[in-house]
């Protein structure tokens, strides 16, 4: 019997979110061991940064610029995003004081697991399907019995393929909470 695409790619997808989580909970421990926490305020400026730096990839997909191979830049989004979502996560650490962080927060986890989708879940899940199903026709199944066999496999992907549908209206209420949240340090921090 087959593994079936939950149990081959949703669990292990969910297992490298979850590595992220514990990574950034643990650095927040270490820096608060050390009495580093102090370090932590300022990890989100070059979280941000290297978000920011990652929408390179985004601006040559839509042809805003034309620089750069896109599959680089595909690889380099994926790489600053998941470096500078950590930086961030640290920085958030347990110290929210106010709404506005917890909600960039949230945001950012939640398009965090909308990017992921679109990474890892969606190139490999298709592969499955195609495998399967051409592994099924080579013993010799019949078309009907084939889409009665993957079609739980196939219900699955067309889910996941759904996730372009809202990355970008995450990515953006994620950037609009991030300076909202910008803007209110500005503003209420003691210039001393």
């Amino acid at each position: 019997m087959e593994k079936s695409l939950l149990r081959q790619e949703v669990i292990p997808f969910f297992g490298q979110f979850t590595i992220l989580i514990l990574v950034a909970v643990l650095s927040d421990q270490v820096l608060h061991f050390f009495h580093l926490v102090w370090v932590g305020r300022y990890l989100g400026i070059p979280g941000t940064l290297l978000i920011l730096l990652s929408l390179l990839y985004s601006l040559r997909k839509r042809k805003i610029i034309t620089v750069g191979n896109p599959k680089t830049l595909l690889s380099l989004h994926e790489t600053l995003t998941w470096i500078g979502a950590l930086l961030v996560l640290v920085h958030a650490g347990i110290h929210l004081n106010t709404i506005l962080p917890w909600l960039a927060m949230i945001g950012l986890i939640v398009n965090v697991l909308s990017g992921l989708v679109g990474q890892r879940l969606l190139h490999r899940s298709r592969q499955h399907l195609l495998e399967l199903e051409e592994k099924y026709r080579l013993s010799g199944m019949s078309a009907e019995d084939i889409e009665k066999e993957v079609f739980w496999d196939s219900v699955t992907y067309d889910l996941m393929a759904k996730w372009r549908v809202v990355h970008f209206p995450i990515s953006l209420a994620f950037a609009v909470l991030t300076l909202g949240h910008i803007i209110s340090i500005f503003l209420f921090w003691e210039w001393r």
